[in-house]
């Protein structure tokens, strides 16, 4: 698709918000429970996971935690900040008891998961646990058919949620994902520099008029350098990003640039109040 240059056309009116991803490899449950409770004591918004089965990097053999169970568990562990993985891989459950774990998930929360999803691509997860890998095509277009039936699903659970969970749709993908973001998801996330998100941003608005949805009811999400995690988020900012996330690993989960990211943060939202 051919887009124009000009910037994001409309400014988010949302506040800044920031994630910590913690990264459920190489190290013990109570130590992913510890920085957990420590990024809501600090202030995060959103504490993310992510969904594998084995470390993305490191020791690709070391310990690793399962998903949805450790989401389980941060709703009870957790009282203010919002959860959710970062994100779900499609593949890897049936999309109508997906929807019934969120649920779940939802109400043991009272209220604070995100429903981070994508179409999923770590070849060894596939292999070794027994999925179909298929390809990047495939992966999408299930991910594009199996969206509506959680909602669906969602909808005739009983109970219901809570409340609407937002559906944070990851991928940068211009063809499929973004027409899908545009089509079902309330948060896109993305992965950048502020000239390659800006791009995104574009080609999103312009799936969003092709659909007939308003840009604005999309948030946009995308993780932030590790080094230097507010001169990034002050970047993408720019462009329209609102949910700023920095990932961190274990054994020794340092929450040093999630303080530096929310410093940001509060500084940010105080000079966008003064206006």
């Amino acid at each position: 698709m051919t887009v124009p240059a000009p910037p994001v056309s409309l400014p988010d009116p949302r506040p800044a918000r920031v994630g910590i991803q913690l990264q459920p490899q190489h190290a013990a449950y109570s130590e992913i429970r510890r920085a957990c409770a420590q990024a809501e004591e600090l202030g995060a918004d959103v504490v993310f996971n992510w969904d594998h089965f084995f470390p993305l990097y490191g020791e690709s053999e070391g310990k690793h935690f399962e998903c949805w169970t450790m989401l389980g568990a941060f709703a009870e562990a957790t009282e203010r900040v919002e959860i959710g993985a970062l994100v779900t891989c499609n593949s890897y459950r049936n999309p109508q008891l997906l929807a019934d774990m969120a649920r779940t998930v939802d109400h043991i929360s009272h209220g604070r998961l995100i429903l981070g999803i994508g179409s999923g691509w770590f070849e060894k997860d596939y292999d070794r646990y027994g999925y179909e890998f298929g390809t990047p095509g495939g992966r999408l277009d299930a991910l594009d058919r199996d969206l509506p039936l959680i909602k669906s699903r969602l909808a005739q659970l009983n109970p219901p949620p809570t409340r609407h969970i937002p559906v944070l749709v990851g991928g940068g993908g211009e063809r499929k994902t973004l027409r899908i973001v545009a089509e079902q998801g309330d948060i896109w996330h993305g992965f950048g520099d502020a000239h390659t998100v800006a791009h995104k941003h574009r080609v999103l608005d312009q799936w969003c008029a092709k659909v007939g949805r308003d840009p604005l009811a999309i948030e946009r999400s995308a993780g932030v350098s590790h080094k230097n995690p507010a001169t990034s988020a002050e970047s993408l900012y720019a462009m329209g990003t609102r949910l700023f996330t920095v990932g961190v690993s274990g054994p020794a989960y340092d929450l040093g640039p999630l303080r530096d990211l929310l410093a940001w943060r509060d500084g940010r939202n105080r000079a966008s109040n003064r206006r």
